[in-house]
């Protein structure tokens, strides 16, 4: 099979719904739900890039036995792993297997973040390319 050169960029999601990190985690959770998605960026209050909340940090909270409902900066997971939107896609997806991750931020030059690509976009681009379809989306 012939590589095929395919970037970040054509797979990440870039409608992104993000959470700031002093927000509780109750409220992250009622986002995730509404907009159907297993991985929240959080901000700070500047829109920086400071961490990333998963359904997993989600559900070790809800394990944990407190008696008030914590904030997400103190439940997420703040060594966010970046690449950039021109980052080949395989390179993506070895860091993603490597680190046992469901997704990576993508960044641009500055460090603002653009997109998000997760497992779930690899999974769509097995799907066309065992389908026949056009890679890109």
């Amino acid at each position: 099979m012939k590589p095929y050169q395919l970037k970040v960029a054509d797979l990440m999601s870039t409608a992104l719904v993000t959470i700031r990190a002093s927000e509780l985690v109750t409220e992250a959770h009622a986002e995730m739900e509404s907009a159907a998605v297993r991985h929240l960026p959080v901000v700070d209050d500047h829109g920086r890039l400071v961490g990333v909340l998963s359904d997993r940090d989600l559900l070790r909270a809800a394990t944990a036995v407190e008696r008030r409902a914590p904030r997400v900066s103190e439940i997420m997971s703040p060594d966010v792993v970046k690449v950039g939107p021109d980052t080949p896609a395989h390179q993506a997806a070895a860091l993603m297997l490597e680190l046992t991750i469901n997704s990576v931020a993508v960044v641009d030059e500055h460090g603002a973040l653009v997109g998000i690509v997760t497992a779930t976009d690899f999974l769509d681009l097995a799907r066309r390319a065992l389908l026949g379809l056009p890679l890109e989306r």
